[in-house]
């Protein structure tokens, strides 16, 4: 299928698709996206395209960004630390929930404390997955009526939403007094909005507090992609899930910006960290802050008193047609019983002839929940649907009073946004200017190759990305009525299909918004059918070295405990290592976890053998599909013998990775585990069920679709082909020179290489950390630093790349080592060279003095094409322990 073919499909799809004013709200509202935003974040390929700040360097405009976002949080919950986003609203209450869990005191943890309370009127969604994930860690879930609840020992911590599920804004001050004093943590899931009016939880007492920014600015997507937030108190730094921006300094002391406390990061403290979280959604929190920066504090009090003020005239004017409205307190939502001479059906039905969806309860109470794009026009709309029902005149309003309802001590008194960043960009062009110069001091696949090892940093074609924008595809809940998704679900069904095709499974689900959620389900689905078995005391799970970094932490996370097989000197899996452990632990071994290719940049030609003597023990095979970019076409996992893959959408199959999300990570299953695929409340069940939304981040499924539709099967085949072509030309180039660590048993390597630095290192002190940081002066980001193989660069250049890039990277990459030789010969200082020193800055070029042993041209443009096209950096080296031995987390710190 061509470009111009898809687009006209792709909107045709979108046309089956009925867009309804919608007021379901349950945590999803409709919102105006700025086009300022919409047009320079979200259709910017420097922000969609980026990576994952782990090189701080090349990364101060988006970790500028995501500190931005963190002061929102800070400010809005009045908590002193936030992360820069979680997945969606639900796992951020699971992770709630396991963090409480960690904190408990010695004396809890002694006597057993499990049980977990969670108030009866939070969000369904929500409390299927805290079940989902709670189970596996030995939590016990209780939940009730909060005012009711009485602590006892055993109970370790609680979850409540404000305003609650029905839209009631409750006092929550008694309840979380007696949770102190009874030795219980505070979690509570916050409507964002709804903070700029409310008393924030930070100042009544809450522990955690958590929820999603999707109402700043970010579309519905018929579920996701958004943002979750999550902030907790500074006590409780080494234990918070996600990513935490940081301040910092160069080495010649400038403030910067990095990611802080990575010691926690799942791939390096493994099976011992508190979370499995990986990618989270890094370009949708981007995005939130550039809102509440172009808002300010006034622009959103200003949002929240009309949505307020919005439903406060709703509500007297429903009343006065006589119905009964249950919140005392409200922000946004209303819940209503109906009169005796109305059912509601029949409101369904007139609501459903006006173009409206309303939220129905189970005993026959409707809701309505207001957001940023009701007008008066919606307004009016509204209450003639509910007079016609009641069959009572109806006045038509030309103006919303500018009267709220709620009581004076629920009110905020505090101030938030007060740092000049949210007080100085409220023009279009101010605006744009500011995420322009951010989005120059950050390299992207806009400016050159990102050839990180197992992160597959391939083109996100324009044509794929086209339905982001799109009212038809954007504007949808995730709980409309099904014949107004026709669209939605002939895609989903019809990427299924694909998906089972080149998988080779029986089954597939979209819930997982990132690769490691898919580790995640794929192991609960195993575990859920092993207890179908009579073989739930199966608990562990034999993981190679050579496995993808989340694996152990998924594992865990599982309820798994996770037991490491070695691999040979050549890179395989140790097949007497993984017999010797299978047998060792027969009777409670649940499953392996494999990569193929392995993160090693090989295919394992034992790979089959592998699968059969783990299924010769009653065990399943998880395959981890984080370099399915080296199968598709050729092999797959069914073929090979797993029973469950994840496959990341954000790598093979063109979903951009956004600077650190969104991602999406289904699962793919073979016949026999179908049955325990992860289901959703809103179709009935909760088994399983790992994300917010039914389809986990459905908005960004039609990049995969379309990717693989403008592929076709030959098209994929071929990308595979060209994506091991390319790695092995690299490796073939740089063999002589670094030398390859790792290769097959035909001696070529995979789609991806390990280039050996760890000789450079111990001849000449040069790390590959200097050889990383030297790599951004020449314009590219680094390569996978030391992970799997410490001391190592791991090298993916993806089908995408020409044969004219490769050879820049390739003559960057001899020239840096001839860098390395003259350091090594005594040509260059070995404590005053371009590598120790870099990467050097644009101030420093230019300074006055130049006190280095090199000439600046030797600095700045050390061949051509970096005269042709120079990427100026905007800090030197950053140090790396300053900001975790002091974080600081938001615009308002300083080291001073």
């Amino acid at each position: 299928m061509t470009e111009r073919l898809f687009t006209e499909h792709i909107c045709r799809l979108g046309a089956k698709n009925k867009i309804f004013t919608t007021y379901i709200g349950m945590g999803w509202y409709d919102t105006i996206t700025p086009a300022v935003i919409q047009r320079n974040v979200l259709e910017n390929p420097v922000w969609y395209t980026s990576y994952t700040p782990y090189q701080s360097e090349v990364s101060q405009g988006r970790l500028e960004a995501l500190m931005n976002f963190q002061t929102v949080i800070s400010d809005l919950t009045a908590m002193p630390l936030a992360n820069c986003s979680l997945l969606d609203e639900a796992t951020a209450a699971a992770e709630a929930a396991n963090m409480m869990y960690g904190l408990r005191s010695r004396e809890q943890q002694k006597n057993g404390s499990n049980i977990l309370f969670v108030d009866e009127k939070v969000f369904p969604q929500t409390l299927a997955v805290i079940n989902t994930r709670a189970v596996p860690q030995g939590i016990v879930v209780l939940t009730g009526d909060y005012k009711q609840f009485e602590f006892t020992p055993d109970v370790f911590g609680c979850i409540i939403q404000y305003p609650n599920s029905d839209g009631n804004v409750e006092d929550y001050r008694g309840f979380t007094e007696k949770a102190h004093a009874a030795g219980c943590k505070v979690s509570v899931a916050a409507d964002i909005l709804s903070l700029a009016l409310l008393v924030p939880p930070g100042e009544w007492g809450a522990d955690i507090v958590f929820g999603s920014t999707q109402r700043l600015g970010i579309p519905m997507y018929y579920g996701g992609p958004s943002a979750a937030y999550f902030a907790t108190r500074d006590d409780f730094k080494r234990s918070m899930p996600g990513r935490i921006i940081g301040w910092s300094k160069d080495k010649y002391g400038k403030l910067c910006y990095r990611m802080a406390l990575q010691t926690r990061e799942q791939h390096i403290k493994r099976e011992k960290a508190t979370s499995n979280i990986c990618t989270s959604q890094a370009l949708l929190a981007t995005m939130a802050g550039f809102y509440a920066v172009y808002h300010g504090a006034e622009g959103l009090k200003n949002i929240a008193n009309r949505i307020h003020q919005t439903t406060t005239y709703i509500n007297k004017i429903l009343k006065k047609l006589g119905y009964k409205q249950q919140n005392e307190q409200y922000f946004d939502t209303i819940r209503l019983s109906l009169t005796d001479q109305v059912s509601a059906s029949q409101m369904r039905t007139i609501a459903q002839s006006k173009k409206v969806n309303l939220r129905y309860f189970d005993n026959g109470d409707v809701g309505i929940s207001v957001d940023e794009t009701t007008d008066i026009h919606d307004v009016n709309v509204l209450l003639t649907i509910f007079s016609i029902a009641a069959e009572k005149e109806f006045a038509e309003v030309t103006a919303i009073p500018e009267n709220g309802s709620l009581k004076e001590s629920f009110k905020r008194k505090s101030t938030f946004l007060t740092h000049p960043v949210f007080n100085q960009y409220h023009t279009e062009t101010e605006m744009m200017r500011y995420i322009k110069r951010l989005d120059r001091k950050d390299i992207s696949l806009a400016h050159s190759m990102i050839s990180l090892g197992s992160c597959t940093m391939k083109l996100n074609a324009a044509a794929e990305l086209f339905p982001l924008s799109n009212p038809a595809f954007s504007g949808i809940h995730p709980f409309a009525p099904e014949d107004q998704v026709e669209g939605y679900s002939e895609l989903i069904y019809n990427l299924g299909e694909y998906l089972k095709q080149i998988t080779g499974f029986a089954g597939v689900s979209f819930q997982p918004n990132s690769g490691a959620a898919g580790e995640y389900a794929g192991l609960r689905v195993i575990r859920t059918y092993l207890i179908s078995r009579g073989k739930g005391n199966r608990s562990k799970v034999l993981i190679p070295a050579s496995a993808h970094g989340t694996n152990p932490a998924s594992a865990v996370q599982a309820g798994f405990t996770p037991i490491i097989c070695a691999c040979d000197e050549f890179g395989n899996v140790d097949m007497n290592d993984l017999r010797t452990k299978a047998e060792e632990n027969k009777d409670d071994l649940a499953a392996l976890m494999i990569t193929y290719p392995s993160t090693h940049g090989i295919f394992e030609t034992e790979i089959k053998e592998i699968c059969a003597i783990i299924h010769s023990y009653g065990a399943q095979v998880y395959m981890d599909g984080a370099n399915m970019n080296a199968q598709v076409g050729f092999t797959n996992p069914g073929t090979i013998g797993a029973d469950v893959c994840h496959l990341n959408l954000h790598k093979t199959f063109a979903i951009p990775h956004g600077g650190g999300g969104p991602g999406v990570g289904p699962i793919c299953v073979a016949k026999h585990l179908v049955p325990f695929l992860p289901e959703h409340p809103f179709f009935g069940s909760s088994q399983n069920t790992v994300s917010s939304a039914p389809y986990g981040s459905a908005g960004v499924l039609p990049i995969t679709y379309g990717y693989i539709r403008m592929m076709g099967i030959e098209g994929l085949k071929q990308a595979t082909a060209i994506a091991i072509l390319n790695a092995n030309y690299l490796a073939a180039r740089l063999k002589d020179t670094y030398g390859i660590v790792y290769r097959g048993a035909n001696g070529f390597v995979g789609h991806e290489m390990i280039l050996e630095c760890r000789n450079i290192s111990n001849e000449t002190g040069i790390t590959e950390n200097d050889i990383a940081k030297r790599l951004m002066d020449y314009g590219y980001h680094a390569p996978t630093l030391s992970f799997p193989v410490h001391g190592t660069l791991m090298v993916e250049p993806t089908e995408s790349e020409s044969l004219a890039e490769l050879d820049n990277f390739v003559d960057v990459m001899l020239s840096i080592y001839n860098e390395i030789q003259e350091v090594k010969d005594g040509t260059a200082d070995k404590a005053d060279n371009v590598l120790v020193n870099a990467p050097h800055p644009e101030y420093e070029v230019v300074a006055d003095n130049w006190s280095h042993a090199y000439s600046r041209e030797k600095a700045a443009y050390p061949i051509q094409s970096v005269r042709d096209n120079k990427f100026w950096l905007n800090v030197a080296r950053v140090d790396n322990t300053l900001g975790d031995r002091k974080l600081l987390t938001t615009r308002y710190e300083t080291f001073d």
